[in-house]
């Protein structure tokens, strides 16, 4: 993709709330990136079968004083305009593979961003990636952006650092708010969405693994469906996904993790908390204060040092706190590399994020620990 160097045209593949999230990001980052002579970003497609989505992104783009890009009812129509030269697939989850399988097998090579997760499946997962290996001249990369709100990536730093000596246990709280509405609701079932565990602790389970700086090897979970939904009914069906758990996640290397999720917690000062503890000493991450607190075992409570995180290279604070414009200049840095690097966030980490929930809403209905290795398979 010689233009590729020029300029980078996007598609975008599901316009619903996180597709314009995108949009939003795209139309901050053409603005910035514009001002380098050797770079444009530009959006020419958005593609979506739902009219009311479609109206809404290209509305959107004329209020950003973008260029109206071309509209298209499905993405197989988008990839075959030869518009783009990376795709972002926000549609809903149970859609991803088969839309990654049709841009992947494209004979026009599109770069991809995926949101997460990966897949709804780990076996579609895997046929992903077996996909992609065919095909070296495209970049995939998976929307895992949590990585890069300014709290958490300052948490990784200290952490790789080796500040608070070997990671031992890594405690994510999120308490938030329920689930929004989405477009037809399909965020309201687990054969849609992967679960609670996967569709929205993807994320966590990210972070965890990076923090320990090992591969799961077992899940203990207990969850319910305890305040939210309940009263919903959608084709006479009633939601049911999760809305509180508790997810132990055992390493390789003998460290832990524990994510702690309520989804009827609006009354809380931070929705993420993030607690990594190492043998020599304790970080934390609070987001959205953008605080980090870290100290040392042997300076005790009174050496705890407190900082504000920010990253001055965040145009666009958006729904994730800048996570989302960071992701989409790492992503733009991975196409100008032109295969020179890899994608930030890779199909492998999608797949663990993913597996690790799948293990997690298994053990929840099993009552047991789920192995990794019954979940990956071979």
């Amino acid at each position: 993709m010689e233009a590729a160097a020029a300029e980078v045209r996007y598609g975008i593949v599901g316009v619903g709330m996180m597709g314009r999230e995108h949009l939003h990001n795209l139309a901050h980052l053409a603005a910035e990136v514009g001002r380098e002579q050797s770079v444009k970003v530009r959006v020419t497609g958005l593609a979506d079968p739902h009219q009311e989505s479609l109206r809404l992104g290209l509305q959107l783009a004329d209020e950003l004083g973008l260029p109206a890009p071309q509209t298209f009812s499905g993405h197989r129509e988008l990839l075959d305009s030869g518009l783009c030269d990376a795709v972002i697939v926000s549609s809903p989850n149970m859609t991803h593979y088969e839309i990654l399988m049709d841009i992947i097998s494209h004979h026009q090579p599109h770069h991809i961003l995926v949101e997460k997760p990966l897949c709804t499946t780990v076996q579609h997962c895997k046929k992903v990636i077996e996909a992609a290996k065919q095909r070296p001249d495209i970049i995939v990369q998976v929307g895992l952006e949590y990585r890069y709100m300014p709290p958490v990536a300052k948490l990784i730093d200290i952490v790789k650092s080796g500040a608070l000596g070997q990671v031992r246990m890594v405690a994510i709280r999120e308490h938030r708010f329920p689930f929004l509405v989405k477009v037809n609701n399909w965020n309201r079932f687990n054969c849609n969405s992967g679960g609670t565990l996967v569709e929205k602790c993807c994320h966590f389970f990210d972070l965890m693994r990076l923090f320990a700086a090992a591969n799961p090897v077992r899940v203990m979970a207990s969850g319910a469906i305890d305040v939210n939904h309940k009263d919903e009914k959608y084709d006479g069906k009633v939601p049911d996904i999760i809305d509180n758990a508790y997810v132990i996640v055992e390493f390789d290397n003998g460290s832990r993790g524990m994510l702690d999720l309520c989804m009827f917690a609006e009354g809380s000062r931070n929705e993420q908390e993030i607690s990594v503890v190492g043998d020599t000493g304790k970080g934390e991450a609070f987001v959205p204060e953008s605080i980090v607190r870290f100290g040392k075992r042997t300076e005790g409570r009174d050496g705890v040092v407190t900082i504000m995180a920010e990253d001055e290279r965040i145009k666009y604070q958006g729904l994730h706190h800048g996570s989302s414009y960071l992701e989409h200049l790492n992503f733009l840095s991975a196409i100008r590399a032109q295969g020179a690097c890899g994608p930030s966030v890779n199909l492998s980490d999608g797949l663990l994020s993913v597996a690790i929930g799948v293990a997690g809403q298994l053990s929840i209905e099993q009552g047991r620990f789920v192995t990794m290795e019954e979940v990956l398979g071979s």
